[in-house]
């Protein structure tokens, strides 16, 4: 479990996380509450995340969500690195604003920088920018559709079995869900109106995702 002892991320902070999962080992890692950016009065703050599971190695990175201030800036990078034979459960949520709060996220910047290495191949990646008037944008119905919180889940490995599984329970959903599946692994994307709303669809994802528990404290 990570505790963060700064108590949240403040512009020009750099956090370095180095996860590496030995073989035929298994690891679960997830945060002691919800992480929070803050305004940034100056340079953004960077998340760098390097994930690593070795031959036969079961890694499962599932941090509770994080939660962006207005004005907050963050530029966050993910590298997973698997082994052959190795297996991933991820899950990531990202909250523009504390609703419950009354607070909105307006303006901003977010960037998110993901890759996948399968055996030491490029098997995904992506880059998502979001940044100026992000309030506006996310009530764009390209983007958000006035959603104030996306999330993604990575499962590896993943095949059409496991998407038609969790789509078994897609009526109990309370925001938009998609799950598709490709190059062996399958992928699921989140976006809702609310945190709690997506918590609890990412959570009913990850039940159908793995035979194992949640780590308790998702469940608080």
């Amino acid at each position: 479990m990570f505790v963060n002892t700064a108590g949240g991320i403040a512009g020009g902070d750099r956090f370095d996380i180095d996860i590496a999962v030995g073989e035929g080992s298994s690891l679960a890692v997830t945060t002691a509450a919800a992480e929070k950016v803050y305004r940034a009065q100056g340079p953004a703050a960077e998340v760098n995340i390097s994930l690593k599971a070795a031959a036969g190695a079961h890694l499962r990175w599932m941090p509770q969500e994080t939660i962006l201030f207005d004005r907050a800036r963050v530029l966050r990078r993910i590298d997973i690195d698997l082994a052959e034979g190795a297996t991933l459960l991820l899950c990531e949520i990202v909250v523009f604003g504390r609703a419950a709060m009354g607070e909105r996220m307006q303006r901003g910047e977010f960037v998110d920088r993901w890759r996948l290495r399968r055996g030491g191949r490029l098997v995904f990646a992506e880059n998502v920018r979001l940044d100026g008037d992000i309030g506006a944008k996310l009530t764009r119905p390209a983007v958000a559709n006035g959603g104030v919180a996306i999330g993604t889940a990575l499962i590896v490995p993943g095949d059409e079995a496991l998407v038609e599984r969790i789509r078994e329970v897609a009526n109990s959903f309370g925001g938009e869900v998609g799950v598709s599946c490709w190059n062996g692994f399958a992928m699921a994307r989140f976006c809702a109106q609310d945190a709690a709303r997506l918590r609890a669809d990412m959570m009913a994802v990850l039940g159908r995702a793995s035979a194992t528990a949640l780590p308790r404290l998702w469940l608080n």
